[in-house]
């Protein structure tokens, strides 16, 4: 898949949607030491959206990435299923993608998921998951013998 950059207007009215959810996420940033503002949205099968925004601490380890929160809110509600996520980030010229360790974490529920990175003059850059880690460790990908009722009872 090659990378595709598209304005918002250009898409689909439902990424639209959930891009310029991501955007208005990003304005609940709470980013008093970097002041570095993202925003991100996952869209679930539903056409549901779930979004969150990073959120820093003044002991620097503890900040969760945008992309997180909206997966611990969706799952906090129930919610395991998402076929994208839009993030949006406030470089002027150049497209954020996730950190390692949003990556890994939408990967846990859907490795295949769309990416669309929303930058604040409009333009989104379209790429997916299997893009940015390839080879995901994810349970829709490797058969755990731990994971969700997939172990073995002994009796």
């Amino acid at each position: 898949m090659a990378l595709v950059t598209k304005r918002i207007e250009d898409l689909d009215p439902k990424i639209q949607a959930l891009c310029q959810s991501s955007l208005s996420a990003r304005e609940h940033s709470y980013s008093p030491y970097s002041k570095f503002k993202v925003g991100a949205s996952l869209q679930c099968p539903d056409g549901s959206m779930v979004s969150g925004c990073n959120v820093e601490n003044a002991s620097y380890g503890l900040a969760i990435c945008a992309e997180r929160t909206a997966v611990v809110k969706a799952v906090s509600t129930g919610v395991t299923d998402f076929i994208s996520v839009a993030i949006a980030a406030d470089l002027e010229t150049e497209f954020v993608g996730p950190c390692g360790m949003c990556r890994q974490t939408l990967a846990e529920f859907n490795p295949d998921m769309t990416i669309y990175l929303v930058r604040l003059d409009g333009m989104v850059q379209v790429t997916n998951l299997n893009i940015l880690l390839p080879g995901a460790f994810s349970p829709k990908r490797l058969k755990f013998e731990f994971h969700n009722g997939n172990a073995k009872v002994e009796k």
